[in-house]
C-alpha cells in the first residue's frame, strides 16, 4: 500500500491561511497611498484599501472614495463604505374604498426598495373635472388620516371630499436618496369619484312648550344637507337611564313633541338627519326638563303674556293718576266766576260742605264782597246793604 505523499503546494492546509493572490501580494507590498483601480482607501494610515461598494467604482489610483454607478446616489448621512441606491419603485395594488364623501386607500410595498429600508410614502390628492384632462391640488377642509406624507404603513383615509367629484390620489414611494433624482419621481394613481354625501349634523334645537308629560321642540335645518331631507330621526331618553333605554321617533318636518313623559325629569335628546344617501351624524345631547305642576306656557307666547300684563298694569296706574288729578282739580273749583279764589282755604277760614260760616265784614274793603263770600247761591248784582250791624267794639 503506497504511502500518502506530502501535501500538494496548491492545497493549503485548513488551520493555515490562504496565501494571496500574486497580484495582491505585489500590491500590497507596495505603499499604503498607491491604491489599484476598483479599491479606496477613506483615511490615511497604514490600513489596507477596500474593494468598492455596491453600484460604485473608481477608475483612479490612490482614491478616497468610489463615485456612484448611474442611476445610483448616495446621501450625505450615507458612509463611503456604503453601497449606492437608488429610489424606490412605484407601489403597486392601489386599492379605493369609497364612502360617501370619504375614501380609504390601501397598496403594497414597491417590488423594488433601491437597496434602502428608508422608505415611506406620500399621497397627493388632486381634484379633476369630467370629461377634461385638467386637475389642480384639493383645497379646503380636506384631511389625510394619520397624516399625508412620511407614511410608514400602506393605507390612509381621506375625508370630508366635496360630493360628486373626481378625484385622483396619486400614491409616491420614496427613501433616503429620492430627493437626488427627482426626475425619477415613482408613483401610482388611482381615480374616485365620490358619491352623495349624508347630511351634516343638526346643530340648534330649541324647546318650544314644556308640560308635565310632554315637550315640543324644533330645530333648524342642517347647515350642509347635501340633498333633499327625508325625514328627521328624534332619539331620547331620561337622563339618570344613560341611554339603557331610548325611544326613537319619527319627523317630516322641524318640529316635534314628546309626549308620554314623567313630570319634573330631564331628558336628554338627539336628532339626526335622512337623505338618499342614509342618515346623516346625530347632533350632541341637548338637555330639557318637564314641568313639575300643570302650568305650562309657550315659550312663543310668553312675551305676549308679558306685554298684556304689564300694558294692564301700565293702564291700571295711569287710571288711578288721572282720578287723583281730576279730584284734586274739582276739589279746587266750587265756581265758575273767575274772580273767585280757588284756594281751599280764604281769609283764614276753612270752608266745609254744607256748613255755612260767620263772614266778618269789617275784614273785607267791601262789603259787597263780604256777602258775596257768605251768600255765594246769590248773584253779585242782586246785592245791596242797607245798614251794618254790630258795628263797634266790644
Amino acid at each position: 500500500m503506497a504511502q500518502p505523499g506530502p501535501p500538494s503546494p496548491l492545497l493549503s492546509s485548513p488551520l493555515l491561511p490562504s496565501p494571496p493572490h500574486p497580484a495582491l501580494v505585489t500590491r500590497e507590498s507596495e505603499s499604503p497611498t498607491r491604491h489599484v483601480p476598483g479599491f479606496y482607501k477613506s483615511s490615511p494610515g497604514n490600513l489596507r484599501c477596500s474593494k468598492c461598494p455596491p453600484h460604485s467604482y473608481t477608475h483612479l489610483e490612490g482614491s478616497v472614495h468610489c463615485a456612484c454607478e448611474k442611476n445610483y446616489f448616495r446621501s450625505e448621512l450615507d458612509p463611503a463604505s456604503m453601497a449606492c441606491t437608488r429610489p424606490p419603485s412605484a407601489p403597486g395594488n392601489v386599492i379605493s374604498v369609497i364612502n360617501e364623501t370619504s375614501v380609504i386607500l390601501d397598496w403594497s410595498w414597491p417590488a423594488d426598495l433601491g437597496g434602502r429600508k428608508d422608505v415611506t410614502f406620500n399621497v397627493v390628492c388632486k381634484r379633476c373635472w369630467a370629461g377634461q384632462r385638467q386637475c389642480e391640488p384639493c383645497r379646503g377642509a380636506v384631511r389625510f388620516l394619520p397624516r399625508p406624507t412620511g407614511l410608514s404603513n400602506t393605507t390612509v383615509t381621506v375625508t370630508d371630499l366635496l360630493a360628486h367629484t373626481n378625484y385622483t390620489f396619486e400614491i409616491e414611494a420614496q427613501n433616503g436618496v429620492s430627493a437626488l433624482a427627482p426626475a425619477h419621481r415613482q408613483f401610482a394613481a388611482v381615480s374616485i369619484t365620490t358619491n352623495q354625501a349624508a347630511p351634516s349634523p343638526v346643530a340648534v334645537i330649541r324647546k318650544d312648550r314644556t308640560s308635565r308629560n310632554s315637550i315640543s321642540l324644533s330645530w333648524l335645518e342642517p347647515e350642509r344637507p347635501n340633498g333633499i331631507i327625508l325625514d328627521y330621526e328624534v332619539k331620547f331618553y331620561e337622563k339618570q337611564e344613560q341611554e339603557t333605554s331610548y325611544t326613537i321617533l319619527r319627523a317630516k318636518g322641524t318640529n316635534v313633541t314628546l309626549n308620554g313623559l314623567k313630570p319634573d325629569t330631564v331628558y336628554l335628546l338627539q336628532i339626526r338627519a335622512r337623505t338618499a344617501a342614509g342618515y346623516g351624524a346625530s347632533s350632541r345631547k341637548f338637555e330639557f326638563e318637564t314641568s313639575p305642576d300643570s302650568f305650562s306656557i309657550s315659550s312663543e307666547n310668553s312675551q305676549v303674556v308679558l306685554i298684556a300684563i304689564s300694558s294692564a298694569v301700565a293702564i291700571i296706574l295711569l287710571a288711578v293718576v288721572v282720578y287723583l288729578l281730576l279730584g284734586r282739580f274739582c276739589g279746587y273749583s266750587k265756581s265758575k266766576h273767575p274772580d273767585e279764589k280757588r284756594l281751599p282755604f280764604g281769609n283764614g277760614h276753612l270752608r266745609l260742605p254744607g256748613i255755612r260760616t260767620y263772614v266778618d265784614p269789617h275784614t273785607y274793603e267791601d262789603p259787597s264782597q263780604a256777602v258775596h263770600e257768605f251768600a255765594k247761591e246769590l248773584e253779585a248784582s242782586c246785592i245791596a246793604i242797607d245798614k251794618v250791624v254790630g258795628a263797634g267794639r266790644i
